[in-house]
């Protein structure tokens, strides 16, 4: 009998039967770190965006987390000051990703598919991603976790995307300014699925402390960060690895627990409301 998709997300939420490693991406030339199962040959592998003025290590438990389900995951380290170019950090996904293909990764015994190949990212990052995959002929998936704008907006690019998307956003703040995840979806070009976290805010996916967490905005919620790591997690297993048993991780109708459907098309215009963070940065 089919696990439900409740004890599906339950398994996916807990790290995977991969021992990780970790590299530096920078002896390849490229600024930022990538993790691994242990050994493999023809891996599936995800190029991440970091979101704005945050460290990939922000990201640590989410990265390894992947990587302990059978996935390479590589993260950029670079446009992380108040002004970054978000077409230079899509130029660095799609940079991270080649290396990813070209190079024989750990000790050798670990190598990725060509075909295998997705983006994704969370913020800006999540933007990033979608600008990247515009430019990269073969990616076969794209996950944009609580986007935030960017410049060109992902959305007037997102047409030219179709590939399956995966597009999450924070059921708190979702029709902020700061968020386009609606506008997004409805411009996608491929198949995408729209989901809200309950009682979450697109910064609750960060990990550890920074800057801004110190004032009081874009705390680490553990239960948004759980929710995205099971969703994210299958959604690639399936899209990418090809196993069917995390096929609903992809189908654009199936109820997950804590998380709510949307239709993008469906959607009245709100008048947008600038989240505390937006009104802190000024971001708009």
């Amino acid at each position: 009998m089919a696990a439900s998709v409740k004890s599906l997300v339950s398994e996916l939420a807990n790290r995977g039967p991969h021992r990780v490693q970790r590299g530096n991406m920078a002896i390849a030339g490229q600024p930022g770190v990538v993790f691994t199962p242990a050994e493999g040959l023809g891996l599936p592998a995800v190029a991440f965006g970091h979101g704005w003025i945050t460290n990939v290590d922000n990201y640590r438990s989410l990265l390894e987390h992947l990587a302990s389900w059978g996935i390479v995951v590589a993260a950029p380290s670079s446009e992380r000051g108040p002004f970054p170019s978000h077409l230079g950090l899509a130029t660095d996904l799609r940079t991270t990703l080649d290396i990813c293909v070209g190079v024989r990764l750990g000790s050798g015994s670990i190598s990725v598919h060509p075909d295998k190949l997705a983006f994704a990212g969370h913020g800006m990052g999540a933007g990033a991603a979608v600008l990247a995959a515009a430019k990269y002929p073969g990616v076969a998936a794209v996950a944009a976790l609580f986007p935030a704008p960017t410049s060109p907006p992902s959305e007037a690019i997102a047409p030219e995307i179709t590939v399956p998307g995966l597009i999450l956003a924070g059921g708190k703040d979702m029709k902020a300014v700061d968020s386009n995840a609606t506008t997004l979806a409805a411009a996608w070009g491929g198949d995408s699925i729209l989901r809200s976290v309950d009682k979450a805010t697109g910064n609750g996916l960060l990990e550890g402390r920074r800057v801004l967490g110190n004032l009081g905005y874009g705390k680490a919620e553990k239960k948004t960060q759980k929710t995205a790591r099971a969703l994210l997690t299958g959604f690639l297993l399936y899209t990418l690895a090809g196993e069917k048993k995390y096929e609903k991780f992809a189908e654009p109708d199936i109820d997950i627990p804590k998380t709510q459907l949307v239709d993008p098309l469906a959607e009245d215009e709100p008048e947008q409301k600038k989240s505390p963070l937006a009104l802190l940065t000024g971001r708009f």
